[in-house]
């Protein structure tokens, strides 16, 4: 299994640098190959292989010297990601690549490389957690914070992505391969359904809620006066970028406020059930709903399936998303008649035929769970 830790990095001022130097090389080296693949697919009609453009940098780097000065493994890992962007494009789960600005997200990748010599094993990416320390390709060993309750990483590392954000943070995210056996074993035998919602983040089938924090509105105010702000600053200016930081920052603490909320659900959910079910979301569309649209993106729903799916894993659960047209809301959990007059979002309660009194949420909640119960008897039968 691969697991991904993530940690601030504090590097010193030559490794700070380094480490900008690295994003614009990379960076280039990204803008220079989709150029050619692009005149080369015109041509050809046929797209050209990273390996074939990794053979290329050689020569490049004779006529830019400066991109000897970067570790070599990062400009063949934008190389291949180059080629997963094409690759996605033309499965048509992605657009196609666009050349990568200086002003944008800054990150680069590294493979972790791995040798023996006279019985001794050694590699260019290592964490010791005891000294707070990450050896990277070029950086050497750079300061690190994070994971402070555990002693080391048990598995092999695969790579490590250096990332820096808008508030000029740096972080270092490192990939490790664990062995399965570490998963941990949950001993509930509960099932659950999830209603996700605006007003209650989510509703369970035993009525259990959980509020949505609403992240976004609280600073809204804020984000607004620094937008203002930053639209009155002459562009590329100090100014400008001391208020784009500002902005930075605040648009970080919302990421954060929000990603620590939804751990705290998640582990919450994953620790009290073995068996959790929710829905499959159509996101893209609902966003059409131009008085929603923001409430939606704040809610996280995504995010949110993405974390409960994974922990389900890890603590050997089961995780099941129903279908997308499936009405849970407008169906009685008591004797199944389907309701269509329930559809407007308006109605909170309702009354069934059968006599029984609907909740909306919970009756949601309830049909998603039973819905949930099927798959599983059909897994295990």
């Amino acid at each position: 299994m691969l697991k991904t830790y993530k940690f601030r990095l504090y590097p010193s001022i030559e490794q700070e640098l380094l480490i900008n130097k690295t994003f614009g090389c990379t960076r280039f080296i990204y803008n220079y190959f989709l150029d050619k693949m692009h005149e080369y697919y015109k041509e050809n009609n046929k797209s050209l292989s990273a390996y074939d453009c990794c053979k290329e940098i050689k020569e490049l780097s004779k006529e830019k010297e400066w991109l000897t000065e970067v570790d070599s493994c990062s400009l063949r890992c934008s190389i291949f990601d180059l080629e997963d962007a094409f690759k996605r494009f033309f499965k048509k789960t992605g657009n196609y690549p666009k050349f990568k600005k200086k002003f944008g997200k800054n990150s680069y990748r590294t493979n972790c490389i791995t040798s023996s010599y006279k019985g001794t094993d050694y590699a260019n990416i290592s964490v010791d957690l005891k000294s707070k320390t990450i050896k990277l390709p070029k950086l050497k060993n750079c300061k690190i914070r994070g994971y402070r309750n555990l002693e080391n990483l048990n598995g092999r590392i695969i790579n490590a992505t250096v990332i820096k954000d808008s508030s000029n943070r740096y972080y270092v995210s490192v990939v490790v391969e664990e062995n399965t056996t570490n998963i941990i074993t949950n001993t509930n035998h509960n099932i659950v359904g999830i209603d996700l919602g605006i007003k209650e983040l989510i509703t369970t089938s035993e009525g259990e809620t959980f509020e949505n924090p609403k992240v976004l509105k609280r600073y809204e105010r804020r984000i607004i006066r620094l937008q203002r702000e930053l639209s009155r600053k002459q562009k590329d200016s100090k100014n400008y970028y001391k208020c784009k930081e500002k902005l930075g920052v605040l648009y970080r603490k919302i990421k954060n406020t929000r990603n620590y909320y939804l751990h705290k659900v998640s582990k919450t959910i994953t620790d009290n059930y073995k068996i959790i079910v929710t829905e499959t979301l159509k996101i893209k569309n609902m966003l059409k709903n131009s008085q929603l649209s923001k409430s939606i993106q704040d809610a996280s729903w995504f995010e949110l399936n993405r974390q409960l799916k994974y922990k389900s894993y890890y603590k050997n659960n089961k995780f099941y998303q129903i279908e997308s047209n499936y009405a849970s809301s407008q169906i009685c959990s008591r004797c199944g008649i389907k309701n269509n007059k329930i559809k407007d979002l308006k109605i909170r309660k309702w009354e069934c035929s059968c006599g029984m009194e609907h909740n909306r949420d919970i009756n949601a909640a309830i049909n998603i769970m039973i819905k949930g119960l099927e798959k599983y008897l059909i897994e295990i039968v």
